[in-house]
């Protein structure tokens, strides 16, 4: 599902999204070096990069990474935190309109964002960036949901959450992920990503969501007492653990028919 208002959600939330959200495990790198080649003078273009976890993935492995991004928020949070990376260039555009010149890119990559794109446009839009068997990688941390904390905070953000049910059942299913490549060649890894998060960290991670109420909304307040009790209760030497399945979808695009 893409919504309308997809590009401004996370504008008063740049600040807790680079502080408190979960990077990407270095693993994904193997599997991309393995299964895609991956090699440090590929050209990546990250798209949604927002704060710039994923880019700083790739300019760690040597690579050159277009940060594509349309909240200015978001984008001027990333050029921040990237400022000592010599391979990074911040771009204003979206996954339907990069602004990036055609033929461009090896690798066109999305952290947490994949599910905000318009399908048709975008595939049109990664066809004309990529170089010839490129690749578009899709990234996602997802919270694992077995412990009694990760429910007691999954019922927090059910709760209280301006929209969460409806972000939450946008994320698609790796079957909906392949689709989007048309029957081109596909595949999918899950690697596992854990935090360990004090009293403060776990509340920036909360105030970190685009939906979750903000400070003034009459929710704020009940929201962040609810979530003091599963931190009292599951907390060991201060911190809670969050734990995540990376999830890694790949595939490249079927050449389009004439």
């Amino acid at each position: 599902m893409t919504f309308a208002d997809a590009k401004q959600r996370f504008s008063n939330r740049a600040a807790d999204y680079v502080r408190y959200r979960p990077g990407y495990p270095s693993e994904l790198l193997d599997v991309l070096r393995k299964e895609c080649d991956l090699r440090p003078g590929h050209v990546i273009a990250d798209i949604g990069s927002g704060t710039g976890f994923l880019s700083e993935l790739f300019l760690k492995n040597g690579n050159a990474v277009f940060g594509v991004e349309p909240n200015r928020e978001m984008r001027e949070a990333g050029e921040l935190h990237l400022q000592s990376y010599r391979g990074f260039v911040s771009v204003e555009g979206s996954a339907e309109a990069t602004t990036l010149p055609e033929a461009c890119a090896d690798f066109v990559a999305a952290g947490q964002a994949f599910h905000w794109f318009e399908p048709e446009k975008t595939r049109a839009e990664f066809r004309r960036i990529l170089r010839p068997q490129g690749w578009v990688v899709a990234i996602w941390n997802f919270r694992e949901m077995e412990t009694p904390f990760a429910r007691a905070y999954e019922d927090i953000l059910v709760k209280y959450g301006t929209d969460y049910t409806r972000v939450r059942d946008s994320y698609p299913k790796g079957h909906e992920v392949q689709s989007f490549f048309l029957g081109g060649e596909f595949l999918h890894h899950t690697v596992p990503n854990v935090q360990f998060l004090d009293w403060d960290g776990l509340a920036g991670r909360l105030r970190s969501g685009s939906y979750v109420p903000q400070e003034g909304h009459a929710n704020f307040a009940p929201m962040m007492d609810a979530l003091r009790e599963p931190f009292r209760r599951y907390q060991e030497d201060g911190r809670v653990r969050v734990a995540h399945a990376t999830h890694l979808y790949a595939g490249r695009l079927p050449t389009e028919r004439k």
